[in-house]
């Protein structure tokens, strides 16, 4: 991390909810967005969501077990809740992933904020999708202010979210393995990405402090977001 200098510890940063549902690198995740000023506390409860500035939602692995998981911790409803009043949500790979209607891996109904369902890479030279790629961003947001077009990321995934015909314009980046993916997407206050930021050395730490400094900018300018009218899962 030594190639990003520390953000200053004199203004003290937004408070970012990482939400710990078991099923993310959260060491890493925090470490990396404490390093880039912000102040992180740990969500593990419904209670949790109080106070704070961002949620990140992090994530490996299979779309049901992740449910399963969020459903048994009571944190399906805060979510819903917190991206309907407009909040700055940042999902990371399967936490992108769960903002779509469902999963083919296992078949498994997701959040539904954004029409579509994760998807398996098509016509992958290798699966799992393992290690650095170039992101191609299809237009411009703070999230990706300062890098590079084409900047490499790290993924690990064999599948990606595929927004539906009617919410193509959510894809804000595209990567090629085989076919393109969707890399990131934005939906006014929700924001995905599929690779690995707090494993992306110097470009994933600037990411992550974009999107720290983008949800701080929201809540110190007193703007407010157009609010999402998030669908409920369908079954859990």
């Amino acid at each position: 991390m030594s190639a990003l200098a520390p953000a200053s510890a004199i203004v003290p940063g937004p408070v970012v909810g990482v939400v710990d549902y078991g099923a993310g690198n959260i060491v890493s995740i925090e470490e990396a967005l404490t390093f880039v000023g912000a102040r992180v506390r740990l969500v593990t409860e419904p209670g949790g969501f109080d106070d704070l500035d961002a949620v990140v939602v992090p994530g490996v692995g299979a779309a049901a077990p992740a449910m399963r998981r969020l459903v048994r911790a009571r944190l399906v409803d805060p979510l819903l809740h917190w991206i309907a009043a407009g909040r700055p949500y940042l999902g990371i790979c399967l936490g992108l992933q769960l903002l779509f209607d469902g999963s083919d891996e296992d078949g498994a109904a997701t959040l539904g904020v954004i029409p579509g369902r994760t998807v398996r890479l098509e016509d992958a030279p290798t699966l799992p999708h393992i290690g650095w790629n170039q992101v191609h961003q299809g237009r411009a947001h703070a999230l990706f202010e300062g890098l590079a077009q084409d900047e490499d990321f790290y993924f690990v995934h064999s599948f990606a979210g595929q927004p539906t015909a009617s919410a193509a314009a959510t894809s804000l980046a595209e990567t090629c393995h085989g076919a393109t993916f969707v890399a990131a997407i934005e939906l006014r206050n929700v924001l995905g990405v599929q690779f690995h930021p707090e494993r992306s050395g110097a470009a994933g730490l600037r990411l992550l402090r974009n999107f720290s400094r983008w949800a701080e900018r929201d809540d110190t300018a007193g703007t407010e977001r157009t609010p999402l009218v998030a669908r409920a899962p369908g079954r859990h």
